[in-house]
């Protein structure tokens, strides 16, 4: 074999093995990003004005959905649930209030925690009358969270018998950061 020859026959095997290892890097990374996106965390958009004035009709946000896995849900988080199951693709977001094994009681425009009056100090509008299911008070199984717009009178939330108590397994995860707006980019209290 002529060297000329050999070093055509290199040069096809290198440009082959570079296209081979190109395909292979792409895949990676399409199963590396589809394992975080399904996993870890996703791109959401706020689709109404349920939670004004924390999060606005068109925000984008990212929701982490580790943290709720490992029992680090509180009070006062933000998170994105499926009503209907995680089958469907209906999502909402929404503000926990009201922990797994407590009684939750909305009457007079205020919230009670086992009988004792919620401190809320965030950008939330008063509930203005209707405490739905809450009116009487519910008790929460080890598996359900309370929750609320903050926007009480535009909010279909835990107060309504279809939503109701939302069970740890409609939970998709934790809104932990705004995106779009830019210039209202930041992390979510």
């Amino acid at each position: 074999m002529k060297k000329e020859e050999k070093e055509h026959i290199d040069k096809e095997q290198s440009s082959l093995s570079f296209i081979i290892e190109l395909i292979i890097y792409f895949v990676l990374i399409i199963i590396i990003t589809n394992f975080i996106t399904s996993h870890v965390v996703q791109r959401t958009i706020v689709e109404g004005w349920s939670m004004e004035n924390t999060l606005y009709d068109g925000d984008n946000i990212i929701v982490e959905k580790v943290s709720h896995r490992l029992g680090r849900l509180e009070r006062f988080d933000i998170i994105a649930f499926y009503p209907n199951g995680k089958d469907t693709k209906d999502y909402y977001i929404k503000r926990i209030i009201g922990l797994p094994g407590e009684h939750v009681r909305i009457t007079d425009n205020k919230i009670y925690i086992d009988s004792v009056p919620l401190e809320e100090d965030y950008g939330k509008t008063d509930i203005l009358g209707y405490e739905g299911i809450a009116e009487e008070g519910i008790v929460l199984s080890e598996d359900e969270y309370f929750v609320l717009g903050d926007n009480r009178t535009d909010s279909y939330d835990s107060r309504y018998e279809e939503v109701g108590p939302v069970k740890f397994d409609k939970i998709e995860g934790k809104a932990v950061l705004r995106i779009w707006p830019l210039n209202d980019f930041g992390t979510l209290d």
